[in-house]
């Protein structure tokens, strides 16, 4: 299962990194298309699509390598079992957020499933507002794995 997993954070670095990269250069061509009189109608529609999802997953790649931002000046100079027993706090309460994200994000995915670009018939918005449960989902299992790690924190510093 944890091989698993590490495919699965591999997978993610390479798929926001090829549609950063992806996003990048159309944003370029596009503009580079408008310049000389020739827009590219899809272009913003397609951006708008790589983005939502490179931001949702690229989120999860920074709640797994905490890199996320956080106020911790207060916490910091609390005893290491009170910094655990907050940081348990936080993740349960973000792991409720994620829940809720993934639950309407679904919803949200359904209802626009007949709704499509202006400038790429037959593409269904459905592919943007998917990006929201999966990178919930994603994100709910990193924070289910740190909440794990929490867990034995304290019962190691309880034992000790």
């Amino acid at each position: 299962m944890k091989k698993l997993y590490e495919y699965l954070c591999l997978g993610e670095l390479f798929l926001v990194k090829v549609a950063f990269v992806s996003l990048v250069f159309l944003v370029f061509i596009a503009a580079f298309t408008r310049y000389i009189g020739y827009p590219i109608n899809w272009s913003v529609d397609m951006a708008q699509c790589l983005f939502a999802w490179c931001t949702f997953i690229a989120a999860d790649i920074a709640m797994r390598s905490n890199k996320l931002m956080r106020v911790d000046f207060f916490v910091a100079k609390l005893p290491e079992r009170y910094r655990n027993q907050i940081e348990l706090v936080n993740l349960i309460i973000i792991l409720a957020f994620l829940l809720a994200l993934i639950g309407y994000g679904s919803h949200l995915s359904y209802t626009t499933r007949f709704r499509t670009f202006q400038g790429i018939p037959g593409f269904s918005y459905t592919w943007v507002t998917l990006s929201v449960p999966v990178g919930g989902l994603l994100m709910s299992i990193t924070t289910a794995l740190n909440i794990r790690a929490i867990f034995r924190k304290i019962r190691e510093v309880s034992s000790a």
